[in-house]
């Protein structure tokens, strides 16, 4: 993980606004958001192993995805780069799931937290001054 320093680092907003304008821009809102925090990610390769993260913690409101009325208020701390390394194929040890018949079939992470090459900061730098736009200086 490379932290990378941002104008967008403090900044607050209103969650819906933000998510729309963020979209546009290439970001998700990544699947481990919670009512208290979260994060936009953009994929800086094919591959989906390098990452440009924007986390943020909800200030006021309640964050629901779900929804394009959301009260919520966030704010942004500390964008980073980061890249996870997995094997690939197959877990040959996939076990079925209690509840479904849904296979827990990926493996995890060889390196959650591997080594990012300048190449990737530098991708990373560019679409963080994109996000930027949405906070005119």
């Amino acid at each position: 993980m490379i932290p990378l320093t941002s104008r967008i680092d403090s900044k607050e907003g209103d969650f819906v606004p933000v998510q729309t304008a963020l979209e546009r821009r290439g970001f998700t809102l990544a699947g481990g958001w919670d009512y208290e925090r979260g994060s936009f990610d953009c994929a800086l390769d094919d591959e989906r192993k390098v990452w440009l993260r924007l986390p943020f913690e909800v200030t006021s409101g309640s964050l629901d995805s779900e929804t394009k009325d959301s009260d919520a208020k966030i704010r942004f701390g500390q964008p980073y780069v980061l890249k996870h390394l997995y094997n690939e194929g197959l877990d040959p040890e996939a076990r079925a799931r209690t509840i479904g018949a849904m296979f827990d079939q990926f493996q995890d992470p060889v390196d959650p937290d591997a080594r990012v090459e300048p190449e990737w900061i530098e991708a990373a730098t560019r679409r963080l001054n994109e996000a930027e736009e949405i906070y005119p200086a």
